[in-house]
């Protein structure tokens, strides 16, 4: 497969209860991201230890509501290049993110108000082996952004790593996404909690 970046013209972004689970179960592949399900900011215990595959399986599927377009809510987004499904973006209000309430980056020197369903959060981005070090990554955040601000969000975060050449950060790791692909996409930083983490922030404003 090509490693020319992936342009605009061949990326197509649907919310993932427009999208098959079929689609979706392909983009996640077999590694972390098939493991975890996108259950880890989902649950408040120890996911691996209290959870069986089985189980975070059924909870994405009901998250998503993939092949449901009727569906009112759903827990992501699915992108296509030329096509073929090959990333996934979770995006939702913060407060769908139980787990997110105990932990130490989102709220590491700010005042914020841990209930306001306003405020919306792009947790996880995942590229399809075979599509990966193109570029799609900053799809999925302009996409993540975009959806958030459609759907009333007021605002919307995300907790990227920070990435620096020849560091070598693993794919499970960066599940978060990168700062530079949140930069990009109109995202800016609100504090830096850890050398390597960035809590990031776009505002739009009151919804109307």
């Amino acid at each position: 497969m090509t490693h020319a970046a992936i342009r605009d013209e061949q990326v197509t972004v649907r919310p993932a209860n427009e999208a098959s689970w079929a689609d979706l179960t392909a983009v996640l592949g077999s590694g972390d991201a098939a493991r975890c399900r996108c259950q880890r900011f989902k649950v408040t215990g120890w996911m691996w230890r209290e959870t069986t595959l089985e189980e975070r399986t059924a909870r994405l599927r009901s998250q998503t509501a993939c092949g449901d377009p009727a569906a009112e809510v759903t827990s992501g987004l699915v992108a296509y290049v030329d096509g073929e499904p090959a990333g996934w973006a979770a995006v939702e209000p913060r407060v769908a993110y139980p787990k997110l309430r105990t932990l130490r980056v989102p709220w590491l020197g700010r005042d914020e108000d841990k209930d306001d369903d306003g405020v919306w959060a792009v947790t996880c981005l995942v590229v399809r082996r075979g599509f990966r070090g193109r570029g799609l990554t900053y799809h999925l955040a302009r996409a993540a952004l975009g959806h958030a601000r459609e759907r009333g969000a007021r605002a919307v975060e995300a907790y990227p790593m920070v990435t620096e050449p020849g560091k070598v950060i693993t794919w499970g790791e960066l599940h978060v996404g990168a700062r530079q692909a949140f930069e990009e996409a109109g995202f800016a930083e609100v504090t830096r909690p850890t050398l390597r983490r960035v809590v990031m922030r776009a505002e739009f404003g009151p919804s109307v």
